[in-house]
């Protein structure tokens, strides 16, 4: 059965991810899936370390007794899990979700997530995880990891958001942008938002054009506004986000290769890392 699925860690995202999370399965019509992974540890990396420090002549009752305080770190992780996912499941049906499914799970976070996203319509995220949340225009390493490898749209929670009341959607004619505007054109979790149309290119008539044939595919449904400037993507999409109220970024993900990426940079990266409100990515 299709569903939202909600990631949450300890961060202060947290409750962001549920709000959103809530957002789009009531207008979806959809249940939640509320899943939090106790990340394992390397214990290859653990014993060595554990060497190191403490030499190689460590008395046997030493080793048992670390071996037994990180036991009891994992039992602590397991409860704070269950907590953090008690609390968040409650936030849910308070925001009007009834049909809610808990999934505490041990093991790497990327690849739990995309275990789990099968049956997801999107999959909703924290901009960065409990270890780096209070680090500025920064994003949690798992994010472009996530993204780059799910086959499903993912909505990134900025650290406050409200309810989604416009769509600000960074347009450039990719396939990428293509595949986001037939979800835009169709989706019912966007139905009877306002649009705003933008792309960062020069004002020609090819661009024009593109552009006029994606705002006519969205006028059916939605109230439109274009922009065609030439300017930095990042510096132009972050100004009309910035104004406009209640925003939700909406963009296709990573375009390009990560070769080019990795010489020329990527929007994708700077508009999840400067922008304050949440952001949907499709691949």
């Amino acid at each position: 059965m299709e569903n939202v699925l909600a990631c949450i860690d300890a961060s202060s995202y947290a409750t962001s991810v549920c709000d959103l999370s809530a957002w789009a399965a009531k207008r979806l019509g959809l249940p939640v899936e509320l899943l939090h992974v106790v990340q394992r540890k390397d214990a290859v990396a653990a014993r060595g370390d554990l060497s190191g420090a403490i030499g190689l002549g460590a008395k046997t009752e030493l080793m048992e007794e670390l071996v037994r305080l990180e036991e009891a770190d994992a039992r602590l992780q397991v409860e704070r899990g269950r907590a953090l996912l008690a609390a968040a499941e409650a936030r849910l049906r308070e925001s009007g979700v009834s049909n809610v499914r808990v999934l505490h799970r041990h093991g790497g976070i990327v690849e739990t997530i995309l275990e789990q996203e099968t049956d997801a319509r999107v999959v909703v995220i924290g901009k960065r995880g409990a270890s780096h949340e209070f680090a500025t225009d920064h994003i949690g390493s798992k994010i472009e990891r996530v993204v780059r490898a799910s086959s499903k749209p993912i909505l990134i929670a900025s650290r406050v958001a409200e309810e989604p009341r416009q769509i600000v959607f960074a347009y450039d004619a990719s396939a990428a942008a293509n595949r986001a505007l037939e979800r835009l054109v169709n989706s019912p979790l966007f139905a009877g938002l306002p649009v705003h149309l933008v792309m960062a290119d020069s004002d020609n008539e090819a661009h024009r054009r593109s552009l006029d044939n994606a705002a006519a595919q969205l006028r059916a449904g939605h109230e439109v506004t274009t922009t065609l400037r030439k300017a930095k993507p990042e510096q132009l999409i972050g100004d009309i986000v910035a104004q406009t109220p209640g925003a939700m970024l909406m963009m296709g993900a990573y375009g390009h290769s990560p070769l080019r990426t990795l010489i020329v940079g990527s929007t994708t990266t700077a508009m999840i890392r400067t922008v304050r409100v949440p952001v949907l990515l499709v691949r």
